[in-house]
């Protein structure tokens, strides 16, 4: 998506898009992933100011990566949606 330069990149920024295909699977990857590394920086890292801002900074790039899949990727370009379990 790039930058914010008018209404409509505001309107498709801020829309709720349903999840389709792989992208369950890989957010909760990301996750994931982020715990463990949380997890690492526990038990590493001293109580600190810069373990907590690991902690944020890590809470970030799990959110940004979860966002550019929501936001830059459109059903076709993926094989099936999402059906949820149950």
């Amino acid at each position: 998506m790039g930058n914010i330069n008018n209404q409509k990149d505001i309107e498709y920024v801020f829309t709720y898009r349903a999840p389709f295909g792989t992208q369950v699977d890989r957010y909760v990857g990301l996750r994931r992933g982020g715990r463990e590394l949380a997890a690492l920086i526990l038990v590493c890292c001293p109580p600190s100011r810069e373990r907590n801002l690991a902690f944020t900074k890590l809470q970030e790039a799990v959110m940004w990566a979860n966002a550019s899949i929501a936001i830059n990727e459109k059903p076709s370009e993926v094989e099936q949606p999402h059906e949820p379990e149950g």
